[in-house]
């Protein structure tokens, strides 16, 4: 077990969700690695980089507890399966043919995933395969990200069986994988485990473009979701997290005009320890912090439940100051126990490898600005704690 302790540097608990931005010269490595122009070898020497520099900024701007960035994966979605967003490197079982988009955002693009052919399902990438070629560089703590299964679910087509591999064998697969998954991370050597959840909020909307969404998939989600936490013990669990969003890719988001509420109440029936909130962007805050304040829970099967409310938007250029991060969390305090209070991040800074940051101007420059906001959360978060009185 992990003996990271999330009050000691900050008094309130504070951590990222995982991506950061690709530096350009990486995300050109990835496109020539799809055009053939380069070796794996050629992409990992970049990734490597961009991962030594990622952990070493994290540091110098004080975060508690880093994370490599997701440097060395494509997707956030997809790493367990393909190499890169182009499928290069796709797993077995699987085809880049007649796969259902996950999500479609509202600048109009969309991110899709492959398609199951047939069986059994496993994982090509885990992510303690990337991890334990990470850990080494970190002088602190350090997180992973993992996929939920209910993203993953989607991989089934939804309204046909894959021949001779029938859901219900699927289910069992996938369960084992990510439970695997988890448990891998935390072997490799993570501290903290959180599990992205971003189809979650996606789920309550009806989207004809994107027949999923109309399907009433959240309570399966959330179902499929338990099935992996509960096979963790309530110690294990303290350090497993559940991150939601209403996506954020090319400065874009899925579903942030869904209501709050179609989600939170049924979201925090998942077993987790603890929950990365989407909620600086969000215009109405108080209502949030009032329904995360209402369905909380102090025993989530052995575990008392945090909220770590994001108080850094991923997707404006503009630098929250440490006195906003602070005053957010003061005013969340009225309605959230402050013993259950925490603070993170929206969403992951760049959870796909090739992103322009098209409102920032360029991936470097993003870049930098993560590193100030990072800086600038952990600040806010001491001052929060202090004003509040949380040790």
């Amino acid at each position: 077990m992990s003996d990271y302790d999330p009050r000691a540097a900050t008094g309130i608990p504070t951590e990222q969700v995982g991506s950061l931005p690709r530096p350009q010269e990486l995300q050109d490595a990835y496109a020539a690695y799809d055009r053939g122009e380069i070796d794996k070898d050629a992409l990992e020497q970049q990734q490597d980089a961009a991962v030594r520099d990622s952990i070493e900024r994290q540091e110098q701007a004080g975060s508690p507890i880093v994370s490599d960035g997701e440097q060395r994966w494509s997707s956030f979605a997809t790493y367990p399966i393909t190499d890169t967003l182009a499928g290069t490197g796709l797993a077995d079982n699987l085809s880049g043919e007649g796969g259902q988009f996950f999500a479609i955002f509202a600048d109009g693009h969309g991110r899709q995933l492959p398609r199951l052919t047939g069986g059994p399902f496993h994982y090509k990438t885990y992510a303690a395969d990337t991890l334990a070629k990470s850990v080494g560089y970190a002088h602190r703590p350090i997180k992973q990200a993992v996929i939920a299964p209910s993203m993953l679910y989607l991989l089934y087509p939804l309204r046909e069986e894959v021949p001779g591999y029938p859901k219900e064998q699927f289910e069992k697969d996938l369960v084992d994988e990510c439970e695997r998954d988890i448990r891998k991370a935390f072997a490799a050597g993570a501290s903290r485990v959180s599990i992205d959840f971003t189809e979650g909020r996606l789920a309550t909307r009806n989207d004809p473009r994107n027949p999923w969404t109309g399907a009433g998939l959240l309570d399966r989600f959330i179902e499929i979701n338990n099935w992996v936490l509960d096979r963790f013990t309530p110690e294990e669990r303290v350090n497993i997290g559940i991150h939601t969003c209403p996506g954020g890719d090319r400065d874009s988001v899925h579903s942030a005009d869904v209501p709050y509420n179609n989600l939170l109440p049924s979201m925090f029936r998942m077993n987790a320890g603890y929950f990365l909130i989407q909620l600086k962007s969000e215009r109405d805050k108080d209502e949030v912090y009032r329904s995360i304040g209402q369905n909380l829970r102090s025993d989530a099967n052995g575990v008392q439940q945090m909220a770590f409310i994001g108080v850094i938007n991923p997707l404006n250029p503009r630098v929250e100051s440490p006195e906003e991060v602070r005053d957010d969390l003061v005013r969340a305090a009225n309605f959230i126990d402050r013993q259950q209070l925490a603070a993170t991040d929206d969403c992951g800074f760049s959870p796909f490898s090739i992103d322009e940051k098209p409102n920032h101007g360029s991936p470097d420059y993003a870049r930098d600005v993560a590193f100030q906001k990072i800086h600038n959360r952990v600040e806010g978060v001491r001052m929060a704690a202090e004003k509040l009185g949380v040790r």
